[in-house]
């Protein structure tokens, strides 16, 4: 098995492979899933995005990590959907801070047709600007997948979260299959996708081996996949779980390198939280994406001087276009 992890991408893992990977001892995972990385990526770039909210807040869906859901009283100030020229500010800002894509997130259950027309003159703005474009605004019908390729949007992210079987245990007002119908929409429409998971919301190893299984064995990865520590938001069903294990945070990256091998794989939301050591184990086991500025959608992100200060320190430099 370890020798077909190295070699040519595969989309027939089984989670009995996948639980496998998960139990071997944690030395053994690194060195195999950095040589995988290094086979497919030069591992001392990393690819920086840019997370902006174009619409906070007043969402209808019950996702319990969420601040933004309109079930939870987190003190989260609601915003509508931001004014263009407003959204394609902070593009070019980011551009200026050296990311190279400009993802957009909308708390949505799924975008109205009014809403839509402003994200998708947002989508050819930032896409005038030389930047790769990404938006998350809920569930997509086929047309609004087509309208948003034609845009010119180049990824959507859209997570599975967590396995089919917690899934339930996590949102109860849409469905795992809604997730994998909208990724189905937007692959259709040609877009590339973003899709991972969230480690720490009272899930077991096997359902975070059963999450990577249905991403690894889509008929095509997803490009880019973010693994998210959960951050314990006051006033969210999850405020009081359990800290995450960074070293089996870190295993869940090292495994979704291994399993998707052509993919980046973005240490995303909770980074803040992360030691430096950490985030280098992280980057040492195949991530090789991730976040940069103060605020990921409403949560705090680690700090920019402290990221460049990190590359500095592990000799990373940016990924470029």
């Amino acid at each position: 098995m370890h020798q077909a992890a190295v070699s040519a991408p595969r989309h027939d893992w089984t989670v009995e492979e996948v639980r496998a990977l998960f139990a071997m001892p944690f030395n053994d995972l690194l060195f195999l899933a950095a040589s995988v990385h290094r086979r497919h990526f030069d591992a001392n770039k990393v690819q920086l995005s840019r997370l902006l909210s174009i619409k906070t807040g007043s969402c209808p869906e019950d996702c319990k990590y969420c601040p933004q859901s309109a079930h939870y009283d987190t003190g989260l100030e609601k915003e509508q959907l931001m004014e263009v020229e407003k959204v394609l500010a902070a593009a070019r800002k980011a551009k200026e801070d050296g990311s190279t894509r400009f993802c957009m997130g909308a708390a949505w259950r799924n975008p109205t047709d009014k809403d839509f027309t402003k994200v998708l003159r947002m989508v050819e703005g930032v896409k005038a600007l030389g930047l790769e474009s990404c938006a998350t605004l809920g569930m997509l019908t086929g047309e609004q997948a087509h309208a948003l390729a034609d845009a010119g949007l180049d990824y959507y992210n859209h997570n599975i979260d967590t396995s089919e079987e917690h899934y339930k245990e996590i949102i109860t007002t849409r469905t795992f299959e809604d997730r994998l119908e909208t990724l189905a929409n937007v692959r259709q429409a040609g877009m590339k996708v973003c899709c991972g998971g969230i480690v720490g919301m009272g899930e077991s190893e096997d359902d975070r081996a059963a999450m990577l299984t249905t991403l690894a064995t889509m008929d095509e990865h997803p490009e880019s996949v973010p693994v998210n520590m959960l951050i314990r938001v006051p006033g969210t069903p999850l405020e009081g779980v359990k800290d995450t294990d960074p070293l089996e945070f870190i295993r869940t990256v090292a495994v979704a390198r291994i399993l998707m091998p052509k993919s980046h794989v973005r240490i995303a939301a909770g980074r803040q939280a992360m030691s430096d050591e950490m985030q280098a184990m992280c980057f040492f086991a195949g991530c090789n994406s991730i976040f940069t500025g103060e605020v990921l959608l409403t949560a705090g992100n680690a700090a920019p001087n402290r990221d460049q200060s990190l590359f500095d320190r592990l000799g990373l430099q940016p990924e470029t276009l």
